[in-house]
């Protein structure tokens, strides 16, 4: 069917660019959020003033500025910009651009290679920008929102300055509305809770943030703002910026893990939320309770153990969501349990020993004698059943009788171990008086 003439105009039309795009700044001075590395005395300032661009890694969240400081930073140095993509790059497209950088070299024009999602690109990837980062052919400024420690191989880390954007803080995101409405001529249909609300719902994002914008604009015009309930109406919750393989997920399990330990019941409870919002797989969590508790906590509240497990098997059987209330209150037993690595230590201290003294045998009054042979040898000779003595304790030497006795387990005077402080030493009399005859 032949296109009428009505339809034709359709297909010559441009599409109109995003709000996002088209606030992106125009220079360095622009960029919000960012200043401890963009100020005069920060480093990208001061390779700005001194026009000697050394290649970095900008590491950050989405939605910060990386490309756009790539971007600028090519602008500032007089350099020809040359954008690559990891996603849909490959070694052959990496060599037309070195060519083209080799060539522009030659006529005194110096090039910055900006890679976005650097980290995708594997290993032997990585190696091919090593002779031109070296060299001077390129400056490489590569984007990524991954630990450069352990996505980027160690030969390219050391040829680069990893420089690390900070998600935007309120005022950051406050001042992109303002632009956003400056250049648009109008305000956000938004009353000042609702509007604090969408800042909120942006999580640091600044792109996600204009994005959310320029929905609200488009909305028919009517003379009531929108409350916190109209927004969240017409504007969908971004999911939280959570990596359930990556560095997120250590960052939060170790927020978590350490709020536990600081006995903070609060703080632990919201990084639990936090992970379980963000995706993890409670059981994940469960397991965790259950190495805190026992890593932790220990002989301190033997019983701390038996809540994790509990916590565990409960969410085995419910599920979520009614499981996940049995992690929380595990959660909070944890944090406000005594705290003890006084097991976690001796155990270390024991395995130092073991290495050290090798394949000594037991004493052989405590070894068992089924053969007339071992009993001959002495096995089992003068062996006291400590429950039968009067004091339920026969101070006898367990070490081996080429070792000295030594102490692993040093209790502390937390919670249940502080019980067994006095139980320890009073058995350590018993054994010197009877030892002393």
């Amino acid at each position: 069917m032949e296109p009428t003439e009505a339809t034709l105009p359709l297909f010559d039309e441009e599409p109109a660019r995003p709000l996002a795009d088209r606030l992106r700044p125009t220079r360095l001075e622009e960029v919000v959020g960012q200043d401890h590395l963009l100020a005069p005395d920060a480093p990208l300032g001061r390779m700005v003033a001194q026009q000697r661009l050394s290649s970095a890694i900008l590491w950050g969240p989405p939605g910060v500025g990386k490309t756009t400081v790539a971007r600028l930073l090519a602008d500032a140095g007089k350099l020809a910009f040359e954008p690559v993509s990891a996603t849909f790059s490959g070694v052959a497209d990496l060599r037309k651009v070195f060519a083209t950088a080799r060539s522009r070299r030659g006529i005194g024009q110096g090039t910055l290679l900006f890679v976005d999602e650097i980290h995708r690109f594997n290993r032997a990837q990585q190696d091919s920008f090593l002779p031109y980062v070296e060299d001077g052919t390129v400056t490489l400024i590569g984007a990524t929102t991954e630990n450069p420690s352990f996505e980027l191989n160690g030969a390219l880390l050391s040829r680069t300055q990893v420089l690390v954007l900070k998600r935007l803080d309120e005022a950051a995101l406050s001042t992109l509305l303002d632009r956003a409405e400056q250049l648009t001529g109008h305000r956000l249909p938004l009353d000042d809770d609702a509007r604090r609300a969408l800042i909120a719902m942006a999580d640091g994002d600044g792109r996600y943030l204009l994005n959310m914008a320029e929905q609200l604009q488009a909305l028919p015009d009517t003379e009531t703002p929108l409350d916190t309930a109209g927004l969240a109406h017409h504007i969908q919750q971004r999911a939280p910026l959570y990596d359930k393989a990556q560095e997120g997920h250590y960052n939060l399990i170790s927020a978590l893990h350490k709020s536990m330990r600081g006995s903070d019941p609060d703080a632990a409870l919201y990084w639990l939320a936090r992970m379980l919002d963000g995706g993890e797989d409670p059981l994940f969590v469960a397991r965790r309770l259950v190495r805190f508790a026992n890593e932790d906590i220990g002989m301190a509240d033997p019983h701390a153990v038996q809540q994790a497990l509990a916590a565990w098997d409960v969410y085995e059987r419910l599920g979520s969501p009614e499981g996940e209330l049995a992690i929380a209150q595990a959660v909070v037993y944890l944090a406000t349990a005594p705290k003890s690595i006084a097991v976690y230590r001796g155990l270390n201290a024991a395995h130092r020993s073991s290495r050290h003294t090798g394949s000594l045998m037991p004493p052989a009054h405590i070894l068992n004698a089924p053969t007339r042979l071992m009993k001959d040898l002495g096995y089992g000779k003068d062996y006291q059943y400590d429950p039968d003595t009067t004091a339920g304790f026969s101070g006898d030497d367990y070490f081996p009788d080429d070792m000295d006795r030594e102490t692993y387990y040093q209790p502390t005077h937390n919670g249940y171990e502080a019980q067994i402080t006095e139980r320890l030493r009073h058995w350590t009399a018993l054994r010197a008086r009877r030892q002393s005859g």
